[in-house]
């Protein structure tokens, strides 16, 4: 039996060099194992120390989920700090409120955070840096026991004084025993699917996020993914990429997803005849589901197989959806001083509609009212207000302001809020989330929420905030056909359309009804208000916080280039949780067109490109060996006579890296790899126009089917012989740059050409700024190349050259912090590869 949740260390200590954790860090995938999480986090209670930290100090965590995250959870505990989690969205006057009520010793935070004044302070990477000057051995510390607080979590910061739930090592143990219980049962049969992998896509500063995050992967030796987008399209394509089996999210991620499942149908025509499917699937065994919804199990990898909910709750129109898909979906019930867990629904046995049976560690009763009640050693030691006020009454319960009913299996079926209720001047209880899922199954309505406004009569009734899909006029449609499937006491009268792109919501996606109210009491609520959110992701990037006016163009007048204005629309879909067409997003478009396109909420497909994996697997690698020393390097030895400069400084290259070359002819990369030495040749990927490899691998119906056919082949020959990429032009850039980061993960160095197109003039053109961003997010060394003499053959269109005038020159290698301006990193860049010309010459 433990004690100490630092007692589950030992299970990291055992899973050793298995990966514990991966993040995606710009383009790259960054991956911890068990073994470097523990002697890190040893480290970081020894830095502690160091800093005068000791038992019972208060620690602010101020960041987002990563594993250095989790580091210095564990190395809080260790040291007998409380931590104190802050999400990272908290703003500064919370947080400052936080510290003073909590009298915080210390503060670590995000580096992309500012800290607060007179508080010491570190950014994660930071106080992992000065923590590796210490031994990786369990530090030596007062032992805690199991009432000792390990941390304070602060569950809203909308409240005039912040109040935190003080957890203790007895409260969160409670929780995870029985579960390690339960899983002990089914080790033998999870090694066939070994390892499971977590995407968890709540924050850590949230119990929930916590417990399926530090606390039950290790029980079966997982890997947790932290993804930080929240836009469906990247939790789909993350999910395949790293075969991820199980999503952890919280109910609006499952709304999103489905939204998307579902505009991917009726893009594609097939939206009636899977809806039809859809409702026959009910009767279907789980084979059948994935037979019959083979595409969207396709999409999502064959891997993955369930979702964990929690956080708030799901409805039962989106659980029943993923089921019949062929999907599990596990729900939990609980709450912040519950550590989590109330209840929970067995992955196995779970009864749908249900939030599960309470855990051994819980006593569930319900009071005459229907509140939920619970006492038992999950419960919290107590609020933190500057000092501890007890969570239960006197009997111990916990009164959790939950409204829920009790099947004869002792399954939890939940009601609503308790102070969410609605009690008309009839005497009739109208139940918020009841209304609210009807709503959402109207066509017409993206998302909408029921809050509590006084009739006439002095009584309450309910008011319906609507997001729609259209205009307003799709808004009386909606709720007409939402009062036919009502019962009269709980038929809709009055209702409102929600102005802004998105309702106001918590870090856990909760809708702010209090907040939702507020404004909608304003007189400016017909409109976007201060909380606008398009103004307020414009005036981050740029810094333009005044004079922001409809017409003003992205480009000229907010000079956002191409990168920055894909960071605004990445900013803007991971906010809406919904997808739109990058190639939308143009040097005209206007803030009014991009508004207008987050009012409609209509997500749309980019346009395609063809990003195959097929030309790096057997046979095609080794096809493409045997096409290069058979016939491209011959051909080149025998026609080109190149001589090349600058290999001895790949000599000490061991791992991927980055040629940059300026682009003259159609052979540039052929002379390039003849350049290479082995080991990097055979491991090297082309960027190419994406545009282009989209004609030829989709050609135009238009055309005639011989032009088709030689279209198709040009592609397929290409892909497989040069192992290209797509590098779009004009949009989709987000994805290409993906694809290079995944490439570079798998070991293959990437060849690009920055200008985007073969000089004109016989001068280099000026790089493109996708240059620098690659070569600041990739983390590898970059090797400028410069082709030469070239240019002059082409002019004459001569196919061959006399012994050394084409010449290929190889740069020193060179990186860039991650951190650095990718602008300033595609001028040096360029710069780099001008310089080689004079370079050469003046060796020569």
């Amino acid at each position: 039996m433990r004690n100490r949740l630092t007692d589950l260390l030992e299970i990291y200590a055992r899973h050793g060099d298995a990966v514990a954790f991966v993040e995606r860090r710009g383009l790259r995938a960054v991956r911890w194992s068990y073994r470097q999480v523990v002697e890190t986090a040893y480290r970081v209670a020894h830095e502690l120390a160091a800093r005068g930290i000791g038992k019972g100090d208060r620690v602010l965590l101020w960041a987002a989920n990563s594993a250095e995250w989790s580091i210095v959870f564990w190395g809080c505990c260790l040291r007998g700090a409380v931590l104190v989690p802050l999400d990272v969205s908290s703003t500064r006057d919370f947080v400052t409120r936080v510290r003073d009520q909590t009298q915080a010793k210390l503060l670590v935070h995000g580096d992309e955070i500012r800290p607060l004044p007179s508080l010491l302070a570190f950014s994660l990477g930071e106080l992992i840096e000065q923590s590796a000057r210490h031994p990786a051995e369990s530090p030596v510390s007062e032992e805690s026991a199991a009432d000792d607080a390990v941390e304070i979590i602060y569950t809203s910061g909308t409240t005039n004084e912040p109040r935190g739930v003080c957890l203790t090592h007895r409260n969160l143990l409670a929780n995870i025993t029985p579960i390690e219980r339960e899983v002990q049962k089914y080790l033998r049969w999870e090694r066939l699917v070994h390892p499971i992998r977590f995407l968890n896509l709540v924050p850590l500063s949230h119990i929930f996020g916590q417990f399926m995050g530090l606390f039950i992967p290790p029980l079966i030796g997982g890997e947790t993914i932290f993804q930080h987008s929240l836009n469906p399209s990247e939790i789909v394509a993350t999910t395949k990429r790293e075969r991820v089996s199980v999503i952890v999210a919280v109910p609006r991620s499952l709304d999103s997803l489905r939204e998307h499942v579902i505009n991917d149908w009726a893009t594609r025509g097939e939206l009636e005849e899977r809806r039809e499917l859809l409702s026959k699937a009910k009767a279907f065994s789980i084979a059948r589901r994935m037979l019959c919804f083979r595409d969207v199990h396709r999409r999502f990898g064959w891997k993955f197989w369930a979702f964990v909910v929690g956080g708030a709750t799901l409805a039962e129109e989106t659980e029943i959806f993923w089921r019949r898909l062929g999907f599990a979906v596990i729900q939990g019930y609980g709450m912040t001083e519950t550590a989590a867990l109330i209840a929970l629904n067995h992955p196995l046995k779970s009864k749908s509609g249900t939030v599960g049976r309470a855990l051994p560690s819980n006593e569930v009763k319900l009071a005459e009212n229907g509140e939920i009640l619970v006492r038992g050693d999950a419960v919290a030691r107590g609020y933190w207000t500057g000092k501890l006020e007890p969570v239960t009454d006197d009997q111990g319960w916990l009164h959790t302001g939950d409204l829920g009913e009790l099947d004869a299996e002792g399954n939890i079926r939940f009601k609503g809020r308790r102070k969410d209720v609605i009690v008309t001047s009839s005497g009739v209880n109208i139940y918020p989330e009841d209304l609210e899922a009807v709503l959402r199954r109207q066509p017409e309505v993206r998302d909408a929420c029921v809050v509590r406004i006084e009739d006439e009569r002095g009584g309450e009734e309910p008011l319906a905030v609507l997001l729609l899909e259209g205009g307003p006029r799709e808004a009386k449609r909606a709720i007409e056909r939402a009062n036919e499937l009502l019962a009269s006491p709980q038929q809709i009268r009055r209702w409102a359309i929600w102005p802004e792109p998105d309702f106001p919501r918590t870090p856990t996606q909760k809708i702010k009804k209090r907040e939702v109210l507020a404004r909608l009491g304003l007189p400016s609520s017909t409109t976007a208000d201060r909380g606008d959110l398009l103004n307020d992701l414009i005036a981050q990037l740029t810094g333009i916080e005044s004079g922001l006016r409809p017409e003003m163009k992205l480009s000229t007048d907010l000079a956002l280039d191409s990168l920055g204005r894909i960071e605004l629309l990445s900013a803007l879909e991971n906010r809406l949780q919904v997808h739109f067409d990058e190639a939308a997003i143009t040097e005209e478009t206007t803030i009014g067109d991009l508004e207008r396109m987050a009012r409609a909420l209509s997500p749309t497909r980019s346009p395609q490109y063809p990003y195959a994996d097929w030309p790096r697997r057997f046979p095609f690698t080794w096809l493409r060996i045997i096409f290069f020393y058979a016939l491209m390097l011959p051909l080149v030895r025998l026609l080109a006579r190149a001589r090349f400069y600058g290999t001895e400084r790949l000599r000490d290259l061991t791992g991927p890296a980055l040629f940059v070359a300026n682009h003259v002819t159609m052979v540039d990369h052929a002379l390039i790899l003849a350049a290479l030495p082995a080991r990097l040749r055979h491991r090297l990927a082309i960027a190419m126009d994406g545009e282009l490899l989209r004609e030829w691998r989709w050609p135009e119906k238009t055309l005639g089917w011989l032009t088709r056919l030689r279209l198709l082949g040009q592609y397929f020959l290409v892909a497989a012989l040069f192992n290209v990429f797509p590098l779009p032009q004009r949009g989709g850039f987000r994805r290409s740059f993906a694809i290079a980061g995944e490439l570079v993960d798998r070991g293959w160095s990437l060849l690009v050409f920055p200008e985007g197109r073969r000089t004109e003039t016989g001068e280099m053109d000026r790089f493109r700024q996708g240059a620098g961003l690659l070569a600041t997010q990739l983390d590898i060394p970059i090797i400028p190349v410069k082709l030469l003499g070239l240019f002059e053959l082409k002019k004459q269109r001569r196919f061959s050259a006399p012994p050394g005038h084409i010449r290929v020159v190889l740069g020193a290698p060179l990186r860039f912090a991650r951190n650095s301006d990718p602008a300033q990193a595609t001028q040096e860049l360029e710069d780099r590869v001008k310089r080689l010309e004079a370079e050469r010459q003046s060796d020569s």
